[in-house]
C-alpha cells in the first residue's frame, strides 16, 4: 500500500473536519441563495429566460472570452516564469517582482487606462488584452515557484537521452509544472467569469454585466440569480476539467531529489528577444494604465460631484482588505490540510465545491449575505465592516485555498510522521513543524486575498458602511460621471497599496530555495528530555 493511500485512509481529526465543514458551509451560502432565488422564477419563466437568444449570445461571449484569456495567461505566465527562473536573465530579481505587480492593478483600472488613452478601445479583443495583462500573474506565480523547486535530474536525463531543448521543455519542464499551470489557469478562468468592472467600461456584454443590469436597472433579482446559476455551472465544469487534468500526481517528496541547483541556461542570441518580450509585456501591463493615471492627474479638471477624502478611502480600503486576508487565510487552513493530508472523496468534495464561489459575481455574494442577515439577524449587520470583510473573505477564499494547498502539498508528510513517532502531540507537530514549513504559503495566500479585496468593486458598492467610501467605490463614482481626472488619484493609490503585497509575493518566490538537500525536524520525546534534531 502506498504512502498516499495510507494517508487517505487515516481517520480525520474531528477538530480539523469540523472546521473544514463549517468554513465550507459559510462559503457555499451564496450558492444556496442562488438556488432559492432561482426557484422563485418558476420553470416556465426560467425556460424562457435561459433559452432566449440574448442568453445564448451572452454565454458565447463569456465562454469564448474565458477560453482565450485562460490559454493566453497559461502561455504568458509559463514562459515568463521559465525565463526568470531557468535562464541567465539580467536582473532576475527585478523582473521577478515587476512581473507580479500587474496583479495589483484592478482590472477596471486597466480598462480605464486604455480607454482614457484610446477612446474607441473596446469589444472582444480589447477585453482579451485587458484581462490577460491583468491576471497572467495568477499563472506566473505558482509556475515560478514550481520551477524553482523542481528536480533538475529529470531534465538532465532527458537531455542525455537525446531530447532537444524544446522537447525537454515540453515533455519534462512543462510536465513538472503541470499542477501549477492547471491550478493557476483555473483561477484565471474563474476570475474572468465573475469580472464586471472591466467589461462594463469596455462595453463588452457578458453574463456578469447582464446580471448587474438585471439587479440594478431591472430590479429583477430572481432572473439575475438564474443567470448566475449558468456561471456556477461553467465554474463547476472548469473545476471538473482541472481536477481530471491534474490527476493523482503528488506535489511533495521526503527527499530533495538532486541536491544541487539548476544550472541557468545562457540566453545567447535570444537575449535581446527575451528582454524585448518581457519589456513589452510590462509596458502594456503597467506602463499604459499607470501612464494614463499620471497624465490625468497632471492634466487636472473640475467636477460637480462633492469632494471626498482620499486618505479616508485609502485607510478604509487597507483595513478591510487586511482583515479579509487574515480571515480567508485562517479559514483556508483546515480545508487545505484536510484535502492534502487526509485525501479522499469527502475532503476533495469540500475543497472543490468551495472553489465554485469564485465564479459567482461579487454582487450576488453581497446580496446573498444581505438576504441571510435580513431573514435571520433582522438586518443588523447590513452595511457594517464585519459583513463586508466576510464577503471579501468568501469571494476570494479559493485563492487562499490554492496557495495554502500548494504549500501543504510541498511540505513533506514524512517530517510530521517522524514527530508523531517520537511521541510529540499533534498540536505540537503542527506548530513546530507544519506551520513553519507552510508559513510562506500562508503569507502568499494573505497577499493574494489582500490584493483582490483592495480592488473589489461590485460587492463593495452594495455593502460598504454608510458615509464610508473605499478607493474602488469612490473611483467608480467619479469614473461613472466622466470625472476622469478626479478618478485618477484613487486609481493611483489603489495601485500603490496593491503594489506592496505584489512586491512581497515576488520577493518570496524569488527567495525560495532552489533545492534543499536535507530537512530538519524539531522533535521532542515525552518527558523532560531535551529537544533533538532529526535529519532526513
Amino acid at each position: 500500500m502506498t504512502q498516499h493511500h495510507r494517508r487517505a485512509g487515516r481517520h480525520h481529526p474531528p477538530l480539523l473536519l469540523t472546521g473544514a465543514v463549517l468554513v465550507s458551509a459559510v462559503v457555499l451560502l451564496p450558492l444556496v441563495f442562488l438556488g432559492l432565488q432561482a426557484m422563485q422564477v418558476g420553470w416556465q419563466q426560467l425556460d424562457q429566460l435561459l433559452f432566449r437568444g440574448l442568453t445564448a449570445q451572452l454565454i458565447w461571449n463569456t465562454v469564448s472570452l474565458t477560453v482565450v484569456v485562460t490559454v493566453l495567461c497559461a502561455l504568458v505566465g509559463t514562459l515568463a516564469a521559465w525565463c526568470v527562473e531557468r535562464t541567465e536573465l539580467p536582473g532576475r530579481a527585478f523582473w521577478a517582482v515587476l512581473l507580479v505587480i500587474p496583479l495589483g492593478i484592478p482590472d477596471f483600472v486597466v480598462s480605464f487606462g486604455w480607454r482614457a488613452i484610446f477612446p474607441s478601445f473596446g469589444g472582444f479583443w480589447a477585453a482579451v488584452l485587458v484581462m490577460t495583462l491583468a491576471v497572467y500573474p495568477l499563472v506566473y506565480l505558482p509556475v515560478a515557484a514550481n520551477l524553482r523547486n523542481a528536480d533538475p535530474a529529470q531534465e538532465e536525463v532527458a537531455r542525455s537521452l537525446g531530447l532537444g531543448r524544446v522537447q525537454t521543455f515540453w515533455k519534462v519542464t512543462v510536465s513538472q509544472a503541470r499542477l501549477a499551470i492547471f491550478g493557476g489557469s483555473m483561477l484565471v478562468g474563474l476570475v474572468v467569469l465573475a469580472e464586471f468592472g472591466a467589461f462594463e467600461i469596455l462595453g463588452y456584454r457578458t453574463l456578469t454585466t447582464e446580471i448587474y443590469t438585471e439587479f440594478n436597472v431591472g430590479f429583477n433579482g430572481p432572473e439575475a440569480c438564474a443567470l448566475s446559476l449558468i456561471l456556477v455551472a461553467m465554474g463547476a465544469a472548469m473545476l471538473l476539467g482541472e481536477g481530471s487534468a491534474r490527476g493523482g500526481g503528488r506535489g511533495s517528496r521526503i527527499g530533495a531529489g538532486a541536491a544541487r541547483q539548476f544550472r541557468l541556461r545562457p540566453l545567447g542570441r535570444a537575449l535581446p528577444a527575451v528582454l524585448g518580450g518581457l519589456f513589452f509585456l510590462v509596458t502594456l501591463a503597467l506602463g499604459v494604465p499607470i501612464g494614463a493615471i499620471v497624465y490625468l492627474i497632471i492634466r487636472g479638471g473640475t467636477t460637480t460631484l462633492p469632494a471626498a477624502s482620499l486618505a479616508g478611502a485609502a485607510g478604509s480600503t487597507f483595513a478591510y482588505s487586511a482583515a479579509a486576508g487574515l480571515v480567508a487565510t485562517v479559514a483556508a487552513l483546515p480545508v487545505a490540510l484536510l484535502s492534502i493530508r487526509f485525501a479522499g472523496r469527502p475532503a476533495r468534495l469540500l475543497e472543490r465545491t468551495s472553489m465554485l464561489v469564485l465564479a459567482v459575481p461579487g454582487l450576488v455574494i453581497a446580496l446573498s449575505f444581505t438576504y441571510f442577515t435580513e431573514h435571520n439577524l433582522a438586518g443588523s449587520f447590513y452595511q457594517t465592516p464585519p459583513l463586508l470583510v466576510l464577503t471579501y473573505a468568501v469571494m476570494f477564499f479559493p485563492m487562499a485555498v490554492v496557495s495554502v494547498r500548494a504549500a501543504v502539498a510541498r511540505s513533506p508528510v514524512g517530517l510530521e510522521e517522524v514527530g508523531h513517532a517520537l511521541g510529540v502531540s499533534r498540536r505540537s507537530v503542527f506548530f513546530r513543524i507544519t506551520l513553519p514549513l507552510i508559513g510562506p504559503g500562508l503569507a502568499a495566500a494573505f497577499s493574494l486575498v489582500f490584493l483582490e479585496s483592495a480592488t473589489e468593486l461590485t460587492a463593495t458598492l452594495v455593502l460598504h458602511p454608510t458615509n464610508v467610501e473605499t478607493l474602488a467605490t469612490q473611483f467608480w463614482i467619479y469614473q461613472s460621471n466622466l470625472s476622469y481626472s478626479q478618478a485618477a488619484p484613487y486609481a493611483g493609490v489603489m495601485v500603490l497599496i496593491a503594489a506592496v503585497p505584489s512586491y512581497v509575493l515576488g520577493r518570496w518566490f524569488d527567495r525560495l530555495p532552489a533545492r534543499t538537500s536535507s530537512a530538519q525536524v524539531p522533535a521532542q520525546a515525552p518527558g523532560p528530555a531535551p529537544s533533538t534534531m532529526v535529519t532526513l
